[in-house]
């Protein structure tokens, strides 16, 4: 039965000649889902995402777009699907209007509807008003959204960003962060390659980590930190005698572990653990307070997506799935 927006990849390998770039990567993405898709260079994201979209045909293994297999299937999957390719191939000589319906046309949209394709995919990337500009003319980050345009073409149920923001100046790669995050609802699932991790951490939900050809996590970023870190952190920094400061936030309730110091200005500085899925700091606060010390800050100490994604792709065997 088809799911639509459902992205499955079971033990897909790509070989090229004796070269094995990808092994054995299996993951799903729920309908409605925005996935971070990451790795390093050379791990296999790109041609990953040329087999889900039906450029690559897989050496073996299968996967789905909406429960249509990519390669049997190829036609109805491709229906489903909008892709944005790293270096997208765009006819400068064409305005952005002409080759929106030319798009339009080799997706076979029905004629009487393709007008309404063209305006709702302008619309969904604010370049109504370049429509009669020749391609050529425009700047990359606008080149871009056309690019995101041509792929919205006939409201795919899924949509592959591969790099959306590649080569774009900071201001660029901020508008299109903007107009990503307006594209993803419940109605559409969002798969998202990239090298900039802050980008990834702020528009998706969940992230697929690729190294030297396989998955080495598929997760939340705060689920990933739960398996790297043995327990949760805070930052307290008061004002009082360290000793007796260390003394009293042991005692909390939930403290498993505690290690402090004096800053050069002369507050104290703990870094306080306790269990993950826990949440004691308000304890910590009135422990602190009330012992009469004076609390200047109490701060989490959150693993960045970066520090995770180094962690992970600096291991040999990683941190698999359900591990």
């Amino acid at each position: 039965m088809s799911v639509s927006g459902e992205i499955r990849a079971e033990a897909l390998q790509k070989r090229f000649g004796d070269f094995v770039a990808v092994e054995d990567v299996s993951f799903s993405v729920s309908p409605g889902e925005v996935v971070g898709f990451l790795g390093p260079n050379g791990a296999g994201k790109s041609t990953t995402l040329r087999m889900l979209t039906g450029v690559f045909p897989p050496t073996s293994g299968r996967c789905s777009i909406s429960g249509y297999d990519v390669v049997s299937q190829a036609i109805a999957a491709r229906t489903q699907l909008g892709y944005l390719p790293e270096r997208t191939a765009l006819y400068t000589d064409m305005t952005v209007e002409r080759y929106l319906r030319f798009v339009g046309e080799m997706k076979r949209i029905p004629s009487a509807t393709l007008s309404r394709a063209i305006g709702a995919a302008m619309a969904a990337t604010a370049i109504a008003d370049r429509a009669r500009r020749l391609i050529g003319t425009l700047s990359k980050g606008y080149r871009q959204r056309v690019g995101i345009a041509q792929a919205l073409m006939g409201d795919p149920a899924v949509l592959i960003l591969d790099e959306p923001t590649s080569g774009l100046d900071p201001g660029q790669a901020a508008e299109i962060r903007v107009l990503i995050r307006g594209l993803a609802d419940a109605r559409r699932t969002v798969v998202l390659s990239s090298h900039i991790l802050p980008e990834v951490e702020s528009i998706c939900s969940r992230v697929i980590i690729l190294a030297q050809g396989r998955v080495v996590a598929v997760d939340e970023p705060s689920r990933l930190e739960e398996r790297l870190r043995p327990h949760r952190q805070v930052v307290v920094r008061a004002l009082g005698e360290a000793a007796a400061l260390e003394a009293v936030v042991r005692a909390v309730a939930g403290v498993i572990a505690l290690e402090g110091g004096i800053e050069a200005d002369g507050t104290v500085r703990l870094l306080v653990g306790f269990a993950h899925r826990t949440d004691i700091r308000r304890e910590i606060a009135a422990a602190v307070v009330g012992g009469g010390f004076g609390l200047i800050e109490l701060e989490p100490v959150v693993m960045t997506l970066e520090e995770i994604f180094l962690t992970l792709v600096g291991r040999p065997d990683g941190v698999r799935e359900g591990v």
